[in-house]
This record gives C-alpha cells, structure tokens and sequence, in this order.
C-alpha cells in the first residue's frame, strides 16, 4: 500500500495545526476586503457548488481562479481567500471554487462541476483567465486543459495554467485505503489522470512543487511535467503545506509566472 507515500501532515512539523492556521488567515483576510469580497456565488445546484471572488481595488486585468486541495475528500474555498492577496496586488480578480467531496461524488464529477464552475466565471467576467490549483486543485486545474472537459470557447480564454504540487497519475492512489472513498478502477484513474490527456495547444503551463515534499509528490509534479513537455520548478525549502504561501506575495516567483510580466 501506498499510503505513507501521500501521506503529508504526518511528515511535517506541525502538519495538524495548518489547517486552523489556514482558516484563521483567510477569515482575517475576508475581514480586511469588506465589500470587495463575495462569497458564495452559485454555479450549480449543491450547497457547495459555489465560488468566491475577490476584487482588486483597480479595474481587474483578467481572472485567476484557484482551485483547491485536500484529496478531493476535504476543505472548501473558505481556508484559502489569503492566498488571493498576490494576484490582487498584481490586478487580478480572483476566484476560489468549492466543490462536492468524495465519496458523496467521483473525481470524475468534481472535474465535471470544475469545469462548470470555470464556464460560469468565464461567462460573468472579462479578459483572461489563469488557472491555478494546489494538490487535487492541480489535478482539477490540469483536467481543464483537456478538450473534451471545457468548450473551445472557454478554453481559448485560459492563458496560464500552473498546477501546484498536482495529483497527475491516479492509478498509484488505488493502491492507498483512500481509495475506499474514491471508489475508483483502474480505467477510471487512468481516464482522470492529466498524465494521459494530450499536452495544451495554446495555455501556457508551469508545473510547480516544493523541493522539501514527499518524493511522491515530486514524482507526480516530474510526470506531469514530462508529459506535457513543461517547465518543472522546485521551489526550495518547500514542503507540501507551505509551497501555497508564495499566492500571497504580488512579488514572488509563482504570482510572477502566473500574472506577471506586464500582463
């Protein structure tokens, strides 16, 4: 069994306090951006099938939309909101998505409810879109590019896609007891697996890890990478929970390859 391998709060120090960490800074964020900030609108039917969007005091250059992680078993948009501080710095409305949880649905369907989400964004708001996900937002953020998953219309908007520390091979996590919530075969893990899908023709993609992760994780960011002939950074001293911490800085290199240069 695989478990230990993707196993990432065990493995770091203090792994089990990030999560309150995370809820606390983005509550304090949401306090800070008052009317700029709205939270919970609708693109499907379910309680979670809502996004937030974050407004940058200036007239926005575009969209990014953050998809996040948690194994497609846990959290929301709601522990993440601090993390759109670099993109609105740099001029950008930025979008969070929640979405259904395993087991309650498959990966499948979230990837389905994703793209859902991404067609709504992109039909209520202008200009270009930039995705970004981390962990199983990664994933999600990869399956985008895929051009069964999103219309050409849709697609053609998208011009960067970063996965952080992506999920891109599933069939490994069929060996894990999470797998007892994904319910998944080996034909439907290869069919969700980004690995499998053709490389983009026009979005611009950097895959992205922290050095410091589980060697699964590296793997995973490395696969992706190659299949898709795209850049791969490492971003030193990383580790799984922290390599996030960079979307909050308008001046690091992750929110510079996302929005930056001039864009």
């Amino acid at each position: 069994m695989l478990d230990d391998a993707y196993a990432n709060a065990a493995h770091i120090p203090g792994g089990a306090e990030f999560p309150a960490r995370w809820a606390a800074k983005a509550q304090a964020f949401r306090n800070a951006i008052g009317a700029r900030g709205q939270q919970g609108i609708a693109y499907g039917v379910g309680a979670r099938q809502v996004f937030d969007m974050f407004a940058p005091a200036q007239p926005a250059k575009g969209t990014l939309v953050f998809v996040h992680g948690g194994f497609w078993r846990a959290f929301d948009a709601s522990f993440w909101s601090h993390l759109a501080q670099g993109a609105l710095a740099q001029g950008y409305r930025v979008a969070m998505p929640s979405y259904d949880l395993c087991p309650d649905v498959s990966i499948a369907q979230i990837t389905k409810q994703i793209a859902v989400a991404v067609q709504k964004i992109a039909a209520d708001y202008s200009g270009d879109m930039v995705l970004t996900g981390h962990s199983a937002g990664g994933h999600l953020v990869a399956r985008m590019l895929d051009e069964t998953v999103l219309p050409a219309r849709v697609q053609n908007r998208i011009r960067r896609v970063c996965p952080i520390s992506p999920l891109a091979d599933l069939e490994p996590l069929l060996q894990t007891d999470m797998n007892r919530d994904f319910k998944m075969t080996q034909a439907d893990a290869r069919q969700e697996s980004p690995i499998h899908q053709p490389a983009p023709k026009s979005a611009q993609v950097h895959v992205w890890v922290g050095a410091a992760e589980r060697p699964a994780f590296v793997d995973q960011a490395r696969w992706l990478a190659q299949a898709w002939d795209a850049p791969l950074t490492l971003a030193p001293g990383r580790h799984h929970f922290d390599v996030i911490d960079a979307l909050e800085d308008p001046q690091s290199t992750l929110i510079t390859e996302l929005v930056g240069n001039g864009s």
